[in-house]
Formats: structure tokens, C-alpha cells, sequence
């Protein structure tokens, strides 16, 4: 019994230094302005960013404003920019726009939705954080027109 608990806490610690890790790389990108572009996946047509990396929407938020900070936003890094977003193909210019976070930061927002990564998805078209139910409600993906995904 002890061991399996050793082993637990070591594959939490783990898991936990790997979702820092993943959120670092993934909310300190060197251009001033990110890209939202659109991506076939198997879910349909939804929003990626630059690197086709799948981005998601949290049903919690209120309205444009974040709730997703700590634990949450080391899971599911925010969509950060420097500057005004630049929409890729399909992307609709007049659905993105910004909110700023508690800690000044811009977040990119869609269709007035604050966009996320999930640390799990690392390479173009995984979508492993659809419809995960963390820290009081699901993510989904987003359609080019703003809307969720509500399947998968």
C-alpha cells in the first residue's frame, strides 16, 4: 500500500511538472500578435492557433472575462498576445478580439470566448480536451463562427 502511494504521488508530481512545463511553452510565444487559423480535425472545422495547436473555450468564464487562473491556467494555458490577434484563413477578423487577465496580460478572445490550449494536446489535431469537465464546467472547440462543439 505504501509503495502504490509513493508511486502516486510520483506520477502526480510528475504529470504536474510536465503541465507547468507544457503551459510555459505554450503561453511564451515570442510574436507580438498571435494567429488564430482554422483546422480540419475530426470534429469539424475549429480554431488552431499558428502551430495548428487546438484552442478551446470554458463555458465558467464571464463573458469576455477569465476565470481560469493557478491550477487551472497551468492545465489550460490562456491564448496570450502582445498585440492585436491576426486571423488566418477562415478566421473571422471581426469575431477576435482581446480581454486583459488579473495579471495585465492579454488573452485572445473569439466570438467574445477567452481561447485556451490543454496541455495534453502537443501536436496539430489532437483535441484531447474536449469536453473534459474541469474546475466547474467542459472546454469545448470552437467553430469559425464562434460557436462550441459540443461532440466527441
Amino acid at each position: 500500500m505504501k509503495h502504490s502511494i509513493k508511486l502516486l504521488t510520483a506520477l502526480t508530481a510528475t504529470t504536474l511538472v510536465a503541465a507547468i512545463a507544457t503551459a510555459i511553452a505554450l503561453g511564451s510565444s515570442k510574436a507580438t500578435s498571435a494567429r488564430v487559423h482554422i483546422a480540419n480535425s475530426r470534429l469539424g472545422r475549429i480554431l488552431v492557433d499558428s502551430k495548428g495547436i487546438t484552442l478551446y473555450d470554458f463555458v465558467k468564464d464571464k463573458g469576455t472575462t477569465s476565470v481560469c487562473y493557478g491550477a487551472c491556467a497551468a492545465l489550460w494555458p490562456p491564448l496570450l498576445t502582445q498585440g492585436k490577434p491576426l486571423a488566418g484563413t477562415g478566421v473571422r477578423p471581426s469575431l477576435l478580439g482581446t480581454t486583459r487577465r488579473k495579471d495585465g496580460k492579454l488573452e485572445v478572445t473569439y466570438g467574445g470566448h477567452p481561447l485556451y490550449y490543454f496541455v495534453t494536446d502537443r501536436k496539430p489535431g489532437q483535441t484531447t480536451g474536449q469536453g473534459v469537465n474541469q474546475f466547474g464546467g467542459p472546454w469545448w472547440v470552437l467553430s469559425p463562427a464562434g460557436k462550441e462543439i459540443h461532440r466527441g
